[in-house]
């Protein structure tokens, strides 16, 4: 469980400190690509209190996450759609589902 959680706190703390500049053409990519990265951090964490987590599952789930998301972005962009929103929405909704289970197994 910790070892997702450090990735992702490491993650921030590099973020924060090297102060990464995104261009304006990437920054739907990169906002696509960190919400489907915390989508899969969350769910790992989640799976680990329900001790079922496995490594193989969120490396796979973290990477195929993450090339799905830009690839809809990518494809969106060239169809002139919005279609990084649908992207958001669903690992938004994942984010809040993961987040709920993980405080109901504290309470």
């Amino acid at each position: 469980m910790w070892i997702p959680l450090a990735g992702l706190l490491l993650g921030i703390l590099l973020g924060l400190v090297l102060q990464v500049s995104v261009s304006f053409e990437f920054a739907r990519y990169t906002a696509v690509g960190i919400i489907a990265a915390l989508d899969s951090v969350l769910g790992a964490v989640r799976a680990e209190l329900d001790g079922t987590f496995s490594e193989r599952i969120f490396l796979s789930g973290f990477i195929t996450n993450a090339l799905v998301a830009v690839l809809l972005t990518f494809v969106g962009d060239r169809l002139g759609l919005d279609l990084y929103l649908v992207a958001l929405i669903r690992f938004g909704f994942g984010i809040f589902q993961n987040v709920a289970l993980i405080r109901r197994h504290f309470l």
